[in-house]
């Protein structure tokens, strides 16, 4: 929806620019815009809900005085109370509703595509079904076929595509020479964000040698894991300092955890992390949601926020991870999980990460089905991974922390 955040910075430059010195009007415009992208004001599912668009406004507002605030020193003399005032009172009450029906026409005018589907209706229909809910309707797949060239003729003039689910027929495809040809791999990605292990199964050669290609030696994205881990420890170091001492007093020493955990390629390192658990010994590996009991009173209010995390920052400065990518899981864990999923090991092609796709996209996994859930977006971040998204996902990290989405 893209639509409407040009729309949003419109809006907000136009209230703004005639009542103020134009590059505080542009200053707020933009903060504000950005704010209410990280706190997905524009999600699909977030356009439609108009009390959802009122919360979300309302916080994203709030948040990005915050980032204002960064520039007072700049504009003192220009920025002032009604500068804030001002905003606060056209965000909250113009910009829900106005979202609310541009989405929502948007979403009416998008044009619905009907597919014929060469494949095998019992394998893939409920991928396809997950598509259909997720794009409201505008991808519908009426007819599933296992053609020759001459019925693959006659069906095809009643639909405006077909989409290949199967590999095993793309040579009928091409004897019948078809323009509007959509593949599975191609339209999964594009609407659900992820790579289900069905398609990753069914597609196994194309993506063999997409994932071969990864590489994750971007100078961009090292220079961004230094400048975020930078600002990050200065701004989070009082408050690691406070919740050390708590936990001292709380629980004794360590107030660190050090844990091993698989990073790229395979390879261990020791990750950091603030204690919030009691001093135990286990024998064989749990899921987070297994020891709730062992939770510290300060772990209770630490977990959630994710503060307890904010150590890594220092395995990012070693170059042991970085600040966006799949979370480092325990070796114990990754033995079990790459004899029993197929294709676990190819989220080790980059570094982990301290957020992730997955963790935006997704619940904490606390089983073998959820964990190949989670798998599935965090090998679509690995294969289409950019600095773009690695900037999404950290604005949109916010969103996430706040709402308490995914922490244990």
């Amino acid at each position: 929806m893209y639509q409407l955040i040009v729309f949003d910075l419109v809006v907000l430059s136009a209230l703004n620019l005639p009542f103020f010195n134009w590059y505080v009007g542009i200053l707020f415009s933009l903060c504000m815009t950005l704010s209410f992208f990280a706190f997905r004001l524009y999600d699909l599912e977030n356009v439609q809900n108009y009390n959802e668009q009122i919360i979300r406004t309302t916080v994203g507002t709030l948040f990005s005085f915050i980032l204002i605030l960064f520039f007072y020193p700049l504009f003192e003399k220009d920025i002032t109370r009604y500068n804030f005032f001002y905003n606060f009172l056209v965000s909250v009450v113009l910009i829900p509703p106005l979202n609310t029906l541009l989405g929502k026409l948007l979403i009416k005018n998008q044009p619905t595509k009907t597919f014929l589907v060469v494949g095998r209706k019992e394998e893939i229909e409920p991928i396809l079904k997950e598509i259909e809910e997720k794009t409201t309707g505008k991808y519908r797949f009426a007819e599933y076929i296992n053609p020759t060239v001459e019925v693959l003729k006659r069906k095809l003039v009643h639909y405006d595509g077909v989409l290949l689910a199967d590999p095993e027929f793309e040579d009928v495809l091409k004897k019948v020479n078809i323009e509007r040809v959509e593949y599975l791999p191609n339209l999964v990605e594009k609407t659900l964000k992820r790579i289900p292990m069905k398609v990753l199964e069914k597609f196994r050669e194309y993506y063999e040698v997409c994932f071969s290609a990864v590489n994750d030696d971007s100078p961009a994205k090292r220079i961004l894991d230094i400048a975020v881990s930078l600002i990050a420890l200065a701004v989070f170091s009082p408050i690691m300092l406070v919740v050390g001492i708590i936990i001292y007093l709380e629980d004794g020493r360590p107030v660190v955890f050090r844990q091993k955990r698989v990073g790229k390629d395979g390879k261990t390192f020791t990750m950091l992390k603030l204690r919030s658990m009691r001093k135990k010994q286990e024998k064989t590996p749990k899921f987070a949601d297994q020891e709730k009991d062992r939770i510290l009173k300060i772990g209770r209010i630490i977990r959630p926020f994710r503060i307890d995390e904010a150590l890594q920052f220092v395995n990012v400065l070693k170059g042991e991870m970085s600040v966006v990518g799949p979370r480092p899981e325990q070796e114990e864990f990754v033995k079990i999980f790459e004899k029993q999923i197929p294709f676990y090991s190819l989220r080790h092609r980059v570094k982990p990460g301290i957020t992730g796709w997955a963790q935006l996209m997704y619940k904490y996994s606390s089983n073998l089905e959820e964990v190949k859930k989670k798998l599935s977006y965090d090998l679509w971040y690995v294969k289409n991974r950019n600095i773009f998204l690695d900037l999404r996902i950290i604005l949109q990290t916010l969103e996430a922390v706040l709402w308490r989405r995914g922490a244990k």
